[in-house]
């Protein structure tokens, strides 16, 4: 169950012993607490270079008097009906070795039983508003079973900081949202998303992913850096504009005049982005919607649960006049793997479309037509492009 980057420890390095593997809350109080603070990273287990990362991070916070306590434990609560409790990868020993690599003091890797001793519990912690929009929308009362679980490992593991990281973007809200709510005596700490050298975000799920299937997964961050480097070529006309010694409508009427297509639809685009009003949202949802209908199409198809851009405070969607942060979210199935992706963005009150109008005359500023938005579903009618790269963006 991810602070700014951290440069790794080398594992040649570490000095400390192995990690305590502890099963019972009886025997987690009884280790030895050092003179600093623990750090407890969450896991569901299936560890991997992301989770890795986190206790890196955690490690380098706490520093070598500190302690890093990760947890193992699969919890039920947070699978919904026909979901994968039972097909969830279970590999304790492995992961009690990567976490003694990464910097870990001790593995937590509790029962069922121990975590909810009298079975499934009456009381449990409600996330909301936040907890209905998105996955939990997908997944209703998925967020209850993370918020009560996390709640109930804080209390057990008494932990000063707690490790999440930002791939779960909702979850980091909510539980966030739950310690401030709540007055829980400890800092939640985010950690950006480990991502595979083509750009996949690291995931335990990535495994049950075939090669073919792995391809058309690809679609998920290609649509994220679509939006980003749409965004920021948009934010460059603008500059360029602002840079410019005399009116760019009157350079752009005059190339064309003089038959300079290409560089009168250039003259073009920036002469839209000194005047054009700020829809920077817009543009991101549409580069992003582009390279989802795209994938579609592909063998095997990608098929979208939903595409959203929102208020990292409350998970709302942000209107097209938004100044400041927002997260781009993205939610697929490629066969029967659900993957969740998502990239931060930040919108200025320089950002500026290019008109739709002006698009279907020059092809937009980079040569193609801005497609609409896609939220939840896609145009069949779209016709496929060859992936270029990761799907046509750049990381």
């Amino acid at each position: 169950m991810t602070s700014s980057p951290v440069s790794p420890t080398p594992d040649a390095a570490r000095t400390a012993p192995e990690p305590q593997l502890v099963r019972t809350a009886a025997a987690l109080r009884a280790l030895p607490r050092r003179s600093g603070v623990r750090a407890v990273v969450m896991t569901m287990g299936a560890l991997h270079e992301g989770h890795a990362v986190l206790v890196r991070a955690a490690r380098e916070r706490v520093g070598p008097q500190g302690q890093v306590v990760v947890t193992v434990f699969v919890n039920p609560l947070q699978f919904g009906a026909g979901e994968d409790l039972d097909r969830y990868p279970r590999t304790l020993d492995e992961d009690v070795l990567l976490a003694a690599r990464a910097g870990a003091d001790a593995v937590f890797a509790p029962s069922v039983d121990e975590v909810y001793p009298g079975g499934e519990p009456q009381v449990r912690v409600s996330a909301g508003p936040m907890g209905t929009v998105l996955e939990g929308a997908s997944r209703p009362g998925h967020f209850d079973g993370v918020l009560t679980v996390v709640a109930k490992l804080l209390h057990l593991t008494a932990p000063d900081l707690a490790f999440f990281g930002e791939k779960d973007a909702q979850q980091l809200a909510v539980i966030r949202r739950m310690a401030a709510d709540l007055n829980f005596p400890v800092e939640v700490v985010g950690v950006p998303t480990v991502r595979e050298a083509d750009g996949l975000a690291r995931s335990s799920r990535n495994r049950y992913l075939s090669g073919p299937e792995r391809r058309t997964a690809l679609a998920l961050s290609a649509a994220l850096f679509a939006a980003r480097d749409r965004l920021t070529a948009e934010e460059a006309l603008r500059a360029r504009a602002a840079s410019a010694g005399h009116p760019v409508q009157d350079r752009s009427a005059a190339l064309a005049a003089l038959g300079e297509d290409r560089a009168a639809a250039d003259a073009h685009a920036v002469a839209y982005a000194a005047s054009g009003p700020p829809h920077g949202p817009s543009v991101a949802r549409a580069a992003a919607g582009a390279v989802l209908e795209d994938a579609a199409h592909l063998d095997p198809p990608l098929h979208l649960d939903y595409l959203a851009l929102i208020d990292p405070r409350d998970f709302t969607e942000v209107p097209d006049d938004h100044e400041g942060e927002a997260i781009l979210a993205v939610a697929a199935k490629v066969g029967t793997t659900r993957l969740i992706d998502n990239i931060r963005l930040v919108f200025t009150a320089g950002a500026a479309p290019y008109p739709a109008a002006a698009q279907e005359r020059h092809g937009g500023p980079q040569g193609k037509s801005a497609p609409a938005p896609v939220s939840g579903t896609t145009r069949k009618s779209r016709k496929s492009t060859p992936p270029q790269g990761p799907l046509g963006a750049t990381r």
